[in-house]
């Protein structure tokens, strides 16, 4: 999905070739992926010639939003403390993701 959400539309092969340093996978395994995608909703399809282009449907933010929820939910009942307190356990946490999480947390206070 990376490779699509910086690039797209783009065809199996050019996926292929994105991955090429990051993944040893064959245009096969590539493809079926790619149709999987499709399947679930994250992808959508174009035809140009004989060969498809990928497009993403959903954004990165909303996938990680999505995802970070689902990784809560299933370790820590859905409660965010126990989350970024895991994180920042054996110096997870840079002195950066601190000063954003401050930044963070003192906007929500002022929200609430």
């Amino acid at each position: 999905m990376d490779v699509l959400w910086t690039q797209s539309p783009l065809g199996a092969s050019e996926v292929a070739e994105a991955l090429e340093a990051r993944k040893d996978w064959n245009i096969r395994t590539i493809k079926t992926l790619l149709a999987r995608l499709v399947e679930k909703g994250a992808l959508s399809t174009q035809t140009e010639g004989r060969r498809y282009l990928y497009s993403p449907l959903i954004s990165k933010d909303s996938y990680a939003a999505g995802a970070t929820r689902r990784l809560s939910e299933r370790l820590f009942g859905g409660r965010a403390a126990p989350l970024v307190m895991h994180l920042a356990k054996d110096d997870g946490l840079t002195k950066d993701d601190i000063a954003e999480l401050e930044a963070l947390l003192a906007k929500l206070k002022d929200k609430g």
